[in-house]
């Protein structure tokens, strides 16, 4: 079994707390990083995971976990774990693991998954819909699809995350976070392949050939999947295409580095906005 052979790995470094006298990490240890592995698995899927399994109608169960040793991880190591689905049954969903130190191969693993009925935990067909996202993934086909469009047409979508990301996560006030500019703005919306809203975010025009790009919200459990670079990829499109040369954005400071890996540059000193720290970014587009 070769790194090659699977497309999504979880990096982690191995903590003290996680080995024993000899610095050798404990056997438990393994499965534990197996699962948090899982975790981020979903997440690459696009899939929220509480929300994804209520409306599949089910949750999956861990049925049987299977580890074997090769060599032992030590502490302060950093590792990769890797996973891939590689089968699915009626009722089963079968994951194949491994954890790598650099290129050698240190643990595998299967773990097999039942779907099941969350109330009396009896097994279920896989749905249709899980298997696509699952095989559709493991093909390096998009698990996420970015939709542009008019507030008609995409607010119901926008406003949901929206409210979920800023009024409800960071309390900010209603009357400020919808106005009028909704209306006129062209909004992004992406979608997974439950079709479940997981970003948005909108675009207007500041000036001749300038954009502002705002109100760019990720679903709290699926930041870090790059869901708001494609927010933000198919924004400047729209804003390429129509001939502007620039666009300006106001970033939480909390998003400055994600702005700056994506070729922002900051403007100005930071100031507060609805009681958050931000400060301006701009990016010149490339006709």
């Amino acid at each position: 079994m070769k790194r090659q052979d699977f497309r999504f790995s979880h990096r982690l470094r191995v903590r003290w707390a996680e080995v024993d006298m000899q610095k050798i990490v404990f056997n438990a240890h393994y499965l534990m990083y197996f699962d948090t592995a899982v975790a981020d698995y979903w997440r690459e899927l696009a899939l929220p995971y509480e929300e994804a399994m209520q409306l599949l109608d089910g949750d999956l169960y861990v049925k049987k976990a299977t580890v074997e040793f090769h060599a032992s991880a030590r502490m302060d190591d950093s590792l990769d774990v890797a996973l891939k689905c590689g089968r699915i049954g009626n009722s089963s969903v079968v994951f194949s693991g491994a954890i790598f130190r650099g290129e050698d191969l240190l643990i595998t693993c299967e773990l097999i998954y039942v779907f099941a009925d969350p109330a009396t935990q009896t097994s279920r067909p896989v749905p249709a819909a899980l298997r696509d996202v699952l095989t559709a993934f493991e093909a390096g086909d998009p698990v996420v699809q970015v939709r542009i469009g008019s507030w008609d047409e995409l607010g119901p979508q926008a406003s949901r995350i929206r409210t979920d990301v800023f009024l409800a996560e960071q309390r900010i006030p209603a009357d400020m976070e919808w106005d009028e500019a909704d209306a006129a703005a062209i909004h992004a919306v992406a979608y997974n392949r439950l079709g479940q809203t997981v970003a948005t975010g909108r675009l207007l025009q500041a000036g001749p050939g300038i954009s502002r790009i705002g109100r760019m919200a990720v679903q709290k459990v699926l930041r870090g999947a790059g869901l708001g670079a494609q927010v933000l990829t198919a924004l400047q499109a729209v804003a390429t295409e129509r001939g502007d040369r620039e666009v300006v954005l106001h970033a939480q400071r909390s998003a400055e580095g994600f702005y700056l890996r994506l070729g922002f540059t900051p403007l100005g000193q930071p100031f507060e906005e609805a009681g958050i720290a931000h400060i301006e970014m701009s990016r010149l587009l490339a006709h």
